[in-house]
């Protein structure tokens, strides 16, 4: 007989104390860190402009182009999955002897695309205003027409990336950021050599080249990794697949896997869940689109990877000597790993709708054997609770320094800025890709 489902149906707490206007603020979307990255290097950048001009002189065309590729530089570089994990380690490594004021404030390294937007707008500026330096000047056509294409498909790229149209036509988002980044890449390279030859003066010699360089590798190099794996799926039920993978790769708990079922199609990445003491890993993925849909309805036999697997928000836990996970339904599948491996005690809130149905025994067997007082919330028998609520008395009952929140955006937001205003340390995901 398995083990029953556990269910905290204690009403909803009233909040602790009241957060001021000032806090709340201060911990609400506008000035969360990534906001604060992205600003901080448009400070940087105007500081370099103001410096450039004081005398009142005007900036070159080679500082234009350096400043402008420098930016873009960042902006590709500070994605690169090699650079996450390193910024994931140099700031998790931090001991919980340390203030929580400072452990709070590295975990909150996951922001770090704040650097990509502000870089990427930064640069967009610059070549912008390289564009109309070279154009005064009166450049060779062939140097106009590629700095003019380049200055449309770089303002194409900006403009398609803004929240509104992300979050409406997400998949073109990323095909325009995908192919129009690829173009944009090809049409730096070729105003760069056509500008160093109307110049009469060897590519080499010319930063522009090297910074190129170290882009276009940062670019490819996820792709030299490459490959088409085996995959065995289980689906406990028309919500969701339980893909399982041994090609030789065991990630780390709380990193995440990008799989496609064609390589210039759609990727998507999922939370890689290695089981301690096995080789391989399991990806829960669960019908939130019409790729995901597919996959169920349409299992594989074999999908792609790239690249190397990424650190994700929850490897933020070891900042902390204990913490809540607050999941609603696949939101499980980020949070698994880190329970099983068990480094940090942890307490687990789930909502979901009928669990054992939806996922299977199997996988709740599985999650009540390394959290036997897991608290978890059937939406089917007991309707949505109001997990802020949760939340926050699962924190206070366990004694957590920190509440990790896996759900959807709207809920992932009402949690964590919920928490931070009432002083207590919280994290999810800021689908900022």
């Amino acid at each position: 007989m398995t083990a029953p489902v556990r269910l905290d149906d204690a009403p909803a707490l009233a909040p602790q104390q009241r957060p001021g206007r000032l806090r709340h603020a201060l911990k609400g979307p506008l000035l969360m860190h990534y906001h604060r990255l992205a600003a901080l290097v448009i400070v940087v950048n105007l500081a370099f402009l103001a410096q450039g001009t004081s005398s009142g002189s005007t900036l070159s065309e080679r500082e234009l182009s350096n400043a402008a590729l420098i930016n873009v530089a960042l902006a590709v570089v500070i994605r690169q999955q090699y650079v996450i994990n390193l910024l994931f380690r140099v700031a998790t490594a931090a001991p919980t002897s340390w203030p929580l004021s400072i452990r709070r404030t590295l975990a909150k390294v996951y922001h770090f695309g704040g650097l990509h937007v502000g870089g990427a707008a930064a640069g967009t500026l610059w070549f912008l205003a390289l564009v109309v330096t070279i154009a005064l000047r009166g450049a060779s056509t062939p140097v106009l027409t590629v700095s003019y294409a380049l200055g449309v498909l770089l303002i194409a790229i900006s403009s398609t990336a803004l929240p509104p149209f992300r979050a409406r036509f997400h998949d073109h988002f990323e095909r325009i950021h995908r192919y129009g980044g690829w173009a944009a890449l090809l049409l730096l390279w070729a105003q760069t050599l056509l500008v160093a030859h109307e110049q009469h003066q060897s590519p080499l010699a010319s930063s522009a080249v090297w910074l190129l360089a170290l882009i276009t590798f940062s670019v490819a190099l996820p792709w030299l990794r490459l490959r088409r794996v085996s995959v065995a799926v289980e689906r406990p039920s028309t919500h969701v697949a339980l893909a399982r993978f041994d090609y030789g790769v065991t990630p780390f708990a709380g990193s995440s896997t990008a799989i496609s079922r064609r390589p210039l199609g759609q990727w998507h990445s999922f939370a890689n869940v290695p089981e301690p003491g096995r080789s391989g890993y399991r990806l829960t993925i669960s019908r939130a689109g019409d790729w995901t849909g597919q996959f169920i309805d349409d299992l594989p036999t074999e999908v792609w990877t790239k690249g190397i697997t990424t650190a994700g928000v929850a490897n933020v836990e070891t900042l902390f000597t204990r913490v809540v996970y607050v999941a609603t339904g696949s939101g499980i599948g980020p949070c698994l790993p880190h329970l099983l491996a068990a480094e940090v005690p942890a307490l687990l809130v789930w909502a979901t709708r009928s669990p054992r149905t939806t996922y299977g025994d199997a996988l709740v067997d599985e999650i009540l054997a390394v959290q036997p007082e897991a608290r978890i919330w059937d939406t089917a028998e007991h309707g949505k609770p109001d997990m802020l609520a949760l939340a926050q008395a699962a924190h206070r009952d366990f004694g957590a320094e920190a509440v990790i929140c896996i759900s959807n955006k709207k809920l992932t937001w009402r949690v964590v800025q919920g928490l931070e205003s009432r002083g207590i340390p919280a994290y999810g995901a800021i689908w900022d890709s």
